[in-house]
């Protein structure tokens, strides 16, 4: 059999499997639309005991309704919960998810959603399956298919959503300018040591926690991995905590330092974009 027919069953298999799992999702079977989706809140916070392993998140009580039969529940984050909660005050909005009828498999995320229809599998076979094509024109008749077929695809969808990011993080910008400032504290720096298989090497994680209160009263906890030169001995001291209004869980600690960061994302994705577009160009022309 030659490499034309193991990339005719390449294509025809994974192509296959993504038409399946296209079906299902027109079907509303796949894992995510069978999943039940609620809003929960939290109704207490834990504070973090000072060198304990931060893999866990801080520790909650968190109430939800189930939506089918209006039933009450209120459970922790205890175990296999999902996202890890690194940032919590009491009445804070999470989202929560489980299997349908099985309200006690809860799992959170930071953020409340409305969950997709499980296309992310069957678009990536359908995206192997195309790489094989691709592959086949290359062979067949030259390498400007290479630049044709992936970075032609990719320079569409780069100029398609470049506008949108630029105002994303043109936005971004100007929320950081209208932060509130507050007082912090560093109440706890957790600890988490991993001990490499190959060779033995131990290396260690060190996270500090930090609390500070809104303006509007709201006490909040969370986990601060950057902003503070000295981690390890950072427990008791005294910061200046900049936060959004609408959202406490939106926090940074060097406001210039954060802005610059996006003015440079922002600068490197319109390079790569420029980039794409300029190697589809080169093989549109080589053909």
């Amino acid at each position: 059999m030659g490499w034309h027919a193991y990339a005719a069953l390449w294509c025809g298999v994974f192509g296959a499997l993504a038409l399946v799992g296209y079906g299902r999702s027109l079907a509303g079977m796949t894992r995510a639309q069978r999943t039940v989706r609620a809003k929960g809140r939290i109704e207490r916070v834990g504070e973090p005991r000072h060198g304990s392993s931060p893999k866990d998140g801080i520790s909650v009580v968190v109430s939800f309704q189930d939506p089918s039969t209006g039933q009450e529940f209120t459970v922790t984050n205890d175990g296999e919960r999902g996202e890890r909660i690194s940032v919590a005050w009491t009445g804070r909005e999470i989202g929560v998810s489980y299997p349908r009828g099985r309200p006690h498999a809860v799992g959170f995320a930071s953020q409340v959603s409305e969950g997709g229809r499980g296309l992310g599998r069957p678009n990536f076979l359908l995206f192997l399956a195309y790489a094989g094509l691709v592959a086949v024109a290359v062979v067949d008749r030259g390498w400007p298919w290479a630049l044709v077929g992936f970075c032609g695809p990719w320079a569409l969808s780069g100029l398609f959503h470049l506008p949108g990011n630029v105002r994303d993080r043109n936005r971004r910008v100007d929320e950081l300018a209208a932060m509130a400032v507050v007082p912090g504290r560093v109440v706890a720096v957790l600890r988490s040591v991993t001990v490499d298989s190959d060779d033995g090497h131990a290396s260690t994680t060190l996270m500090p926690v930090v609390t500070f209160t809104t303006l509007d009263g709201r006490e909040v906890t969370a986990y601060c991995g950057s902003g503070i030169p000295d981690p390890a001995g950072s427990r008791g001291s005294d910061l200046a905590v900049h936060y959004a209004p609408a959202d406490p869980a939106d926090f940074v600690l060097d406001v210039e330092a954060e802005r610059r960061s996006w003015k440079r994302d922002m600068a490197v994705n319109v390079v790569g974009v420029l980039v794409v577009v300029a190697a589809a160009v080169v093989g549109v022309v080589a053909l």
